[in-house]
């Protein structure tokens, strides 16, 4: 395997190829590949996200972040349908992410819960033809992600363009890496597949009405950092195996965030404030090293909390983030259940995806 090839490859498949090999060199040589990995996607990100927040405005750093993130994704990643159909969706997905979030902004809590459900619905509709690819989370961590971080007048125009260079950057590398995959398969065959009576599609409603709902209920009784709620919210919900593994994650995604919080808190306090800009590319670069849900949860906080942290305080900061993600977690665990009961049991009693995990954890 070439070097570039390695470098091509996800944390998890390089440590499955190392723990397999039994060549000293060749394990030398992968680890080397997941740290060089690893350091290119914390410069490209310093990069991409700082010249776009440069030409766009530093309020606009949460779409930046949104276009990096996919942009990533699109060189692996397709929509399961012919590149015609999936470059015009992508354009809708983007134009989605622009408007919803601000047009929700305002509005009652009604409102807001069927403007965000119904856009973030059609956003995996449009991308998330397989569930286990991982769409559903990136998507809808875009969303809440912008939502979270609503623009007005001038810097919403400076979004629109923003958004506009990020689709033409993103459809151009979809297109070079997916041009002759699935090219007899239209999106319009996949519309007229859908049913209540499908997992996939019981599992993009359950995260579309899951994540709508949170953002509704939290965002009108103004909880500080709502987003980081959503995140968590929306991870659990994600999974394609959420039926197995809620419980797991829930348990993850809260030790995750508490030890990572603590952590960051320690380096906060001990750390000389010129070095505090060294804080995010430290963490960045050590997430791209881990697979485990936990460890990538602890790692994430290092980011947000010091942007929280000087909005906030450190120690504000650490609370919100805890409480924050807890609110989420228990939310998305509740509505699990509630959906369980009251919706999955009537659509997908004995079938499916949905009926073999049932089975599996009896």
């Amino acid at each position: 395997m070439k070097f570039y090839d390695i470098l091509q490859c996800s944390p998890d498949v390089l440590k499955r190829m190392i723990r397999s090999s039994d060549d000293p060199q060749e394990i030398k040589r992968l680890r080397r590949g997941m740290i060089v990995r690893s350091l290119l996607i914390v410069v490209f990100a310093i990069a991409f996200i700082g010249v776009m927040a440069a030409l766009f405005g530093s309020d606009n750093s949460a779409m930046a972040v949104s276009i990096f993130c996919i942009l990533l994704a699109v060189r692996f990643v397709n929509y399961g349908y012919c590149l015609r159909d999936s470059i015009l969706n992508m354009a809708i997905v983007f134009a989605l992410l622009l408007v919803a979030p601000v047009a929700s902004y305002a509005v009652d809590p009604v409102l807001k819960f069927l403007m965000d459900g119904l856009s973030l619905f059609v956003i995996l509709m449009m991308t998330s033809d397989d569930p286990k690819m991982g769409n559903g989370g990136l998507y809808s961590f875009a969303f809440i992600f912008l939502t979270g971080n609503p623009v007005e007048g001038q810097a919403f125009v400076n979004r629109a363009w923003m958004t506009l260079i990020g689709f033409v950057l993103c459809a151009l590398v979809y297109a070079h890496n997916h041009k002759d995959q699935n090219a007899n398969v239209t999106f319009w065959s996949k519309i007229r597949r859908f049913s209540l009576y499908e997992y996939k599609d019981q599992w993009r409603i359950r995260l579309a009405v899951g994540v709508g709902l949170l953002l509704a209920v939290f965002s009108s009784i103004h909880l500080e950092r709502f987003m980081w709620a959503g995140f968590a919210c929306g991870s659990l919900l994600s999974d394609v195996d959420v039926e197995a593994r809620i419980r797991e994650k829930f348990s993850d995604r809260l030790l995750g965030v508490v030890l990572g919080s603590a952590a960051f808190y320690v380096v906060y306090t001990i750390l000389p404030a010129s070095l505090y800009p060294l804080v995010g590319p430290v963490g960045g670069l050590c997430l791209g090293l881990c697979t485990e849900y936990k460890h990538k949860t602890a790692l994430n906080c290092f980011g947000a909390l010091m942007l929280a942290a000087g909005m906030y305080g450190v120690e504000a900061a650490v609370w919100i983030r805890i409480a924050d993600t807890l609110i989420g977690i228990v939310f998305a665990l509740a509505f699990f259940y509630v959906y369980d009961r009251f919706v999955l049991h009537r659509f997908l009693p004995h079938r499916s995806h949905y009926g073999a995990r049932k089975e599996e954890k009896k």
